[in-house]
């Protein structure tokens, strides 16, 4: 006998990333639409409240804004559901606390990228920076993104700079350098640096360079469009109905933490 298919709800439902979320579940019958809302006080297009959708889901997928997603957090760990997949990026300290401290109660899958190809991306900076020493091999961050972003470095950056970091064996804020201007002087060894371009309507682009004297080892990911997040929340969603409380990511829904 097949399996009900997981009730989902979607935050924003009225942005670009909304939409193609409500598109992504309803294509797929392992899950179904149960509601959409989006801010308090808009309604229309079929949208419900936000208590309405929460007491109607198993799972929210968030793609909305950073204060939205803890405050969403807040709200589902108070009633003890429904679980959560954020695609937010951008926290401040706060507000990740927020989110950490919800996840006692409820199971959240976060992440700076739900694409499948930039999570395997990942593993294969941590791979390399493990293997690359150092004082020998810097680290370079390269990302672009359309005009209307609003965070700088992407948390999908962030996420690569976590990860060559993790294969150092650091922590990342120990060694980033996120701007530079003027007069700065000689790189110094084990500095992981990012560099942010915006324009236009790019959708995606990350590259790490690892550089040493007389070579250099690029890897890269570029997005075509946005339907690649939703296919990457979509096997979230489902990983995540029914698991324990804790704070996960894609790495986790890949089995790559194991």
């Amino acid at each position: 006998m097949s399996q009900p298919p997981v009730r989902v709800a979607i935050a924003g439902a009225l942005g670009r990333m909304g939409r193609q979320m409500a598109d992504a579940v309803q294509d797929d019958a392992r899950l179904a639409l149960a509601a959409r809302f989006h801010r308090p006080g808009i309604v229309g297009e079929g949208l419900v409240s936000r208590d309405e959708a929460l007491a109607m889901a198993e799972i929210v997928i968030d793609f909305t804004t950073p204060a939205a997603s803890a405050d969403l957090a807040r709200v589902c760990a108070g009633r003890g559901g429904p679980a959560l997949v954020i695609g937010s990026t951008g926290f401040d300290a706060a507000e990740l606390a927020d989110i950490a401290d919800a996840a006692k109660t409820i199971a959240i899958v976060r992440s700076g990228s739900f694409s499948l190809g930039l999570n395997m991306l990942v593993g294969l900076v941590e791979r390399a920076a493990k293997a690359l020493d150092p004082d020998d091999w810097d680290v370079e961050i390269v990302e672009a993104h359309h005009r209307h972003k609003i965070d700088a470095p992407s948390g999908t950056a962030l996420m690569l700079g976590q990860a060559a970091a993790g294969g150092r064996g650091i922590e990342l804020e120990t060694v980033a350098r996120r701007v530079r201007d003027g007069v700065i002087g000689a790189r110094p060894a084990g500095e992981i640096g990012f560099a942010v371009m915006r324009g236009g309507s790019i959708i995606g682009e990350h590259s790490v360079r690892f550089c040493a004297e007389g070579e250099l080892v690029a890897l890269s990911h570029a997005a075509g469009d946005r339907i690649m997040f939703a296919r990457g929340a979509i096997p979230a969603a489902l990983w995540v109905a029914g698991r324990p409380p804790g704070e996960y990511d894609m790495r986790d829904v890949l089995g790559l933490n194991n």
